[in-house]
């Protein structure tokens, strides 16, 4: 059940009618669970058996290593647990990779190999709703939290649906215990959430879904276009999967308020970074933070030897790089993102105080603009080999942006979106000056519960009519629902 149809928007309000109906919190936990399987068997119902099954035996291997006395049976359960989430994320999602890269390794020394050809279906968010359990049995393993005795309770945080699909990818020290608290109507954070949710929409139906109408047949066809369009169509696609992403991120974090759920923030302005290690801290948040806490932490962190750190930055950005798709565009792109961050991990900067003021203040805002706008740079090329199809592919738009800085005789407009490229830049334009004044705020649409309500009103009504005049002819999913 896609977030942008009619049909979500019926289901919300039925579950949210039902739920405040509730005044129990253990009821109230088995409506979540009951409205988080029917969302995801919108989809597809013959993948609801695995996720009942992942959570169950998280669940169990979970109450062995909080109640058990003997360090072999924690160690058990706990290595059952990440061999079950790792070796079913494996088969649906890396099967066919791994069994192709055996092939051509294979071929490389002159052995000839079949490919297996297993027809493969990848469950949706299986990604997300996989490494949010596995964080769980980590967590009580450290003994950070307690091993959670309620399997309603603890299904309830898995599949509650507004961030099940794709995130943010909550912990159980966070999320299980606003499922475990009692919970009433707040209306004031119902209405804030109704507005976050308003302004994800905007983002990804305004601007997402149209800049991917510009973004396709430039990278479907990169030789039919010139280097400034392919340079342009790039930096639309940085804009298209933030606003893609975000814009899920704010419709989940907004519908978890409706029901008095706090969930964390997962974007906090990321194309503002100073520096790539300051992007990686704002963007995908509950990602970059899962990545940090098991697996760059567990390696070693960076309490060893510069070539130590150096290896496990570059470890954990190549596996996260694995984990958003199974292919060599995927994996450069992890590693180049690793070795971007790496001189700020191994010789981090000094915070400036901001200076004196005058001319000392003038310099560092040029400094951070210039900082911020390398950055966004640094960031753009690594998205050529996040979007397109092949390393190959990703090569040809490098090369041609650097060689043939001409437009080139096509646009980039092919009629399946709303607006052309001028209008693009314009509303791009537009939301990096809106969310920079509000910079400081969770979402822009926070600072209309101090005006007076007729303007607030004004003003939700016409990003209402903007949304529905924006709509493309040709939707896009949630880009983030293939990971």
């Amino acid at each position: 059940m896609n977030f942008c149809t009619a049909t979500y928007f019926v289901f919300l309000a039925v579950v949210f009618s039902a739920y405040w109906a509730l005044r129990d919190r253990r009821a109230q936990n088995w409506l979540i669970v009951a409205a988080g399987f029917f969302f995801y068997g919108w989809w597809d119902w013959r993948f609801c058996s695995l996720l009942l099954l992942s959570p169950l035996i998280d669940w169990i291997n979970g109450r062995l290593i909080g109640e058990s006395k003997s360090p072999l049976v924690r160690r058990l359960a706990l290595l059952a647990s990440i061999g079950y989430g790792i070796g079913l994320l494996s088969f649906f999602k890396y099967f066919g990779f791994f069994n192709q890269a055996v092939v051509d390794a294979l071929a490389a020394v002159g052995v000839t190999a079949r490919p297996i050809h297993l027809d493969v279906i990848l469950p949706l968010g299986i990604s997300f709703y996989l490494f949010q359990s596995l964080g769980y049995v980590i967590d009580v393993y450290r003994g950070s939290i307690p091993a959670c005795r309620s399997f309603r309770d603890y299904l309830a945080f898995v599949v509650f649906f507004p961030q099940m699909v794709a995130g943010p990818i909550e912990r159980a020290g966070h999320l299980l215990g606003e499922i475990q608290r009692d919970r009433r109507f707040d209306a004031a954070a119902a209405a804030d959430g109704c507005r976050q949710i308003l302004w994800g929409m905007c983002k990804k139906m305004v601007v997402a879904d149209n800049l991917a109408a510009l973004v396709e047949p430039a990278y479907a066809d990169p030789a039919a276009f010139g280097g400034a369009r392919l340079a342009l169509a790039t930096v639309f696609f940085a804009f298209q999967i933030y606003c893609d992403f975000s814009g899920y991120s704010d419709i989940a974090v907004g519908t978890g308020r409706l029901f008095g759920i706090d969930l964390m923030r997962n974007f906090n302005h990321p194309y503002f970074a100073s520096d790539p290690a300051d992007f990686w801290r704002r963007w995908h948040i509950s990602l970059s933070q899962w990545f940090r806490d098991y697996l760059f932490i567990p390696l070693g962190g960076s309490r060893g030897s510069r070539g130590e750190t150096a290896r496990n930055v570059l470890v954990t950005f190549v596996i996260s790089g694995l984990w958003h798709g199974a292919g060599y565009n995927y994996l450069i792109w992890g590693l180049l993102n690793g070795l971007l961050v790496m001189p700020f991990i191994l010789w981090p900067r000094k915070r400036s105080d901001g200076g004196s003021g005058g001319q000392a203040g003038w310099s560092l805002a040029v400094r951070g603009l210039a900082g911020t706008a390398a950055t966004f740079a640094a960031i753009c090329v690594t998205w050529v080999f996040f979007r397109a199809r092949t390393p190959a592919d990703a090569w040809s738009i490098l090369t041609r942006i650097i060689t043939d800085p001409g437009l080139g005789t096509q646009s980039l407009f092919t009629g399946n979106g709303r607006f052309g490229e001028t209008r693009m830049i314009l509303i791009v334009l537009a939301l990096v000056g809106i969310e920079w004044c509000t910079r400081h705020r969770d979402h822009p649409l926070g600072v209309l519960a101090a005006v007076p309500r007729p303007v607030r009103w004004l003003v939700y009504t016409g990003i209402f009519w903007a949304i529905m005049y924006s709509i493309p002819s040709a939707t896009s999913p949630f880009i983030y629902f293939q990971f």
